[in-house]
């Protein structure tokens, strides 16, 4: 080989500095896509006051106890338009809530956020029409005045 060919294939300082430049170029590019991604779709509001929230734990821990205590279950399903928590106490008997509600919200982001009142139907099951896209909800069934207190349940739905 020649002296010329030699050099013609030599890795220089300019090589090594281009290779760098892609390599950081192409890391920093990622992370400014993902930073901007997350931030135009989580709001990063998972509770509207952070201090409140603290103090009623302890209170919702306890009444969470309590129902778990009386043996409760509870079933929440999304099917062909239909929204319905079956809800039955140990003997598999169907519980009367009273007024029951059910907000519904996506994991990222709020601008789909929904409550919608549940009637309870002749078969104890409460249920409601409502037309939900597809997608991952989170729900959580609420019913203020049982005679053991507070109700509340987490569940999430995927809808198909």
């Amino acid at each position: 080989m020649t002296s010329k060919a030699l050099r013609e294939r030599e890795f220089t300082g300019w090589h090594m500095l281009a290779g760098m430049g892609a390599f950081f170029g192409v890391i920093i590019g990622v992370n400014v896509f993902l930073a901007v991604s997350a931030s135009r779709t989580w709001t990063g509001l998972v509770v509207e006051n952070s201090y409140v929230a603290s103090q009623e734990f302890n209170e919702k821990e306890r009444l969470a106890k309590e129902q778990a205590a009386l043996g409760w279950r509870a079933v929440l399903t999304y099917d062909a338009s239909r929204l319905q928590l079956d809800i039955r106490d140990r003997d598999g008997a169907p519980i009367d809530l009273g007024p029951v509600t059910v907000a519904l919200t996506r994991p990222l982001g709020d601008h789909e956020d929904r409550t919608v009142p549940l009637f309870r139907g002749t078969n104890g099951v409460y249920s409601a029409v409502i037309d939900l896209p597809h997608g991952v909800w989170n729900a959580v069934s609420a019913a203020p005045g049982t005679p053991h207190g507070a109700f509340e349940q987490h569940s999430r739905l995927m809808i198909r």
